[in-house]
């Protein structure tokens, strides 16, 4: 709890005392006003502050007004007790809602945690340490166990255990090392790391987090531009209805009844009607429902740019795939070693020595699958043909590895296969030695993922991809995936997504869900675009409305779920405190509701609304 809370709790204390030994006190007249003037102003004092700034800046139809009239009338009438207790009630109510939504803010404040207090950057063999904004592409940075990582980079030396829980929402520990990319925000947890830096701190991870966390409430929802301009006309016209029901019924008793106009009575009646017509609940809670679930989702590592896209999530009919990097790892890997008289060791030994000066990233697979560093010195006579793969001489053997084209230009008859992915051909000494196949390895989440997506509500699962046909249709297929577009460029991607958002209606929304650089035209031509963040390009990152820090497509689902969960308390909450603000006012008008019903119309149902708000916080229940 904060000091200013802790003051307003109390205050709240003090004049509830002070009020209930009034009450017990038997006095009467002026004394009896001037002993509860005590505690109504000690509970009472900063909104009748807040009421006379409004009328004197003209913008004077706010709660603070309403809550202000109706006490001051109330005392006026001789309703001390009421007075008082209006007041108070309030305040506790507005106690509630600060402290709710503290809770939601210091949810997403925890993801500004990973904001870099400094760099460590290497200098002449000296660590100095500097703010994160003056080191430069290319400089190199000490991390020490325990610090932040302040600036995207690759290691150049040592090795780690990253934790990227405040990234990514996942526990466990990620295994780094030299060679592989690091990016801010993440927390070294064992071993000293030097970073040679990849981008500037404004450009990099940890920065366009923040900046997306930061600028997500701009961003505003229909239901949230909906409850603002209700409020601006609401209010007005309750408290004109307020003057006329003090005025027109009385003038109407003496005018065209000769009875007695009753002023006190239908002025109660209208003070009555103005506390009931606060419309906290609805001002308050809706906001904080959005604030909420923006809160829950980036603690499970999904950004939501704005509390209008997690509205659009909800509404998800269409949703189209990417293949890699999205449904797939997006990294090469050996599938299979087929047709071989040589054992699978001996065979990657001679590929992975062959490819050992190659950059090609099938090239890097190899090496990768054969587990050691190739020995440079033993290999010879060098030759990489461009788009059909390499010879060499290792250790004295004549090596051939590429695809169909290379064995035919050198008079080897090869042997097809009958799998997907790319097919590296293998001949020694001028035999044919069988294949290996490279493929990009699906997620295991993938075929989960899209299943979910499946019960949830969307009609429609589409891939697009630049692969070739074969590829494509196994990896839909391994996924379930029946929808399948391939050989597409990223013109003909976004032609795709336009021929789809014509077909659906427009209360149905199409998303797109993607990670490279190519993609970001279609991410934001759909209605709303989903960037994988760890792995993603920054364009993708850039144009897209919702962003994946670990990658998992099955947090997509999660998506959807919390955006569905905290739309439906947003209309709960609109429901609940119409429909109990229409019944109170009615009652209140005709003289059933007193004020005791119109604080529980206005700080109970403000109360309750709040607490259901705080339920799109808390996402770990939702089930996939």
């Amino acid at each position: 709890m904060t000091k200013k809370q802790k003051k307003v709790l109390a205050r709240i204390i003090i004049s509830a005392v002070l009020a209930a030994v009034m009450l017990l006190l038997p006095v009467s007249g002026f004394l009896r006003f001037v002993l509860f003037l005590i505690p109504y102003l000690i509970i009472g004092y900063d909104i009748l502050k807040k009421a006379v700034y409004g009328i004197l800046n003209r913008q004077m139809f706010d709660e603070n007004f309403l809550m202000a009239t109706a006490t001051i009338g109330a005392i006026a009438l001789g309703e001390y007790t009421e007075g008082v207790a209006v007041m108070l009630f309030y305040q506790i109510g507005e106690l509630f809602q600060s402290y709710a939504v503290g809770k939601s803010r210091r949810n997403i404040s925890a993801l500004m945690d990973i904001r870099p207090d400094y760099a460590g950057i290497l200098e002449d063999g000296i660590i100095k340490k500097v703010d994160p904004d003056e080191v430069k592409i290319g400089s190199v940075i000490v991390i020490q166990p325990g610090e932040k990582c302040p600036i995207d980079g690759v290691v150049i030396e040592g090795s780690s255990t990253l934790n990227t829980s405040a990234l990514t929402g996942e526990s466990v520990p990620r295994d780094i090392g030299e060679g592989d990319e690091i990016i801010s925000g993440c927390i070294n947890m064992t071993g000293v790391l030097k970073v040679r830096t990849t981008k500037e701190f404004g450009e990099s991870t940890v920065s366009k987090i923040l900046d997306l966390v930061e600028n997500s409430g701009m961003k505003k929802s229909k239901s949230e531009n909906f409850i603002s301009k209700f409020a601006k006309y609401y209010t007005p016209i309750v408290c004109l209805g307020a003057v006329l029901l003090a005025i027109a019924p009385p003038l109407i008793r003496l005018c065209f009844m000769g009875a007695s106009p009753q002023f006190d009575v239908w002025v109660y009646r209208a003070l009555t009607f103005l506390v009931i017509s606060c419309p906290c609940a609805l001002v308050i809670s809706i906001p904080l429902s959005f604030f909420a679930g923006i809160g829950g989702a980036g603690r499970e590592g999904i950004l939501v740019k704005g509390s209008n896209y997690l509205e659009t999530l909800s509404k998800i009919r269409y949703i189209v795939f990417d293949k890699t990097g999205t449904i797939t790892h997006g990294i090469f890997k050996v599938v299979g070693i087929h047709h071989s008289r040589l054992s699978d060791e001996k065979l990657l030994w001679y590929a992975a020595h062959a490819e050992a000066f190659s950059v090609h990233p099938i090239s890097k697979s190899i090496i990768e699958a054969y587990g050691s560093k190739p020995d440079a010195g033993i290999v010879k006579d060098v030759r990489e043909i461009g788009g059909n793969g390499v010879t060499a001489t290792v250790d004295g053997v004549s090596v051939a590895v590429g695809n169909a084209k290379l064995m035919e230009s050198i008079g080897i008859v090869h042997m097809d296969c009958h799998e997907s992915g790319t097919i590296v051909h293998m001949a020694i000494d001028g035999e044919y030695q069988g294949h290996i196949v490279i493929s990009d390895v699906i997620k295991p989440t993938s075929q989960k993922a899209v299943e979910a997506l499946r019960k949830s509500g969307v009609k429609r699962i589409i891939m697009l991809t630049g692969d070739i046909e074969r590829t494509a249709n196994k990896t839909a297929e391994c996924v379930g995936i029946t929808e399948v577009y391939s050989e597409l460029l990223p013109a003909d991607k976004v032609g795709k997504v336009e021929e789809l958002i014509a077909l659906k209606s427009d209360k149905e929304k199409l998303a797109f869900v993607g990670d490279g650089i190519n993609d970001a035209p279609v991410l934001s031509r759909a209605d709303i675009g989903i960037a994988m963040g760890a792995l993603g390009s920054d364009a993708a990152i850039e144009a897209a409305d919702v962003v994946l820090m670990d990658d998992d497509p099955l947090k997509i689902v999660l998506a959807v779920k919390i955006a569905g969960k905290c739309l439906r308390i947003v209309y709960e909450n609109i429901y609940f405190a119409i429909g109990i603000k229409i019944i109170c006012l009615l009652l209140g008008a005709v003289g059933v509701a007193n004020m005791w019903l119109a604080i529980f119309a206005d700080v109970g149902v403000m109360v309750i609304a709040v607490l259901n708000a705080i339920r799109a916080l808390f996402v770990k229940n939702i089930r996939m």
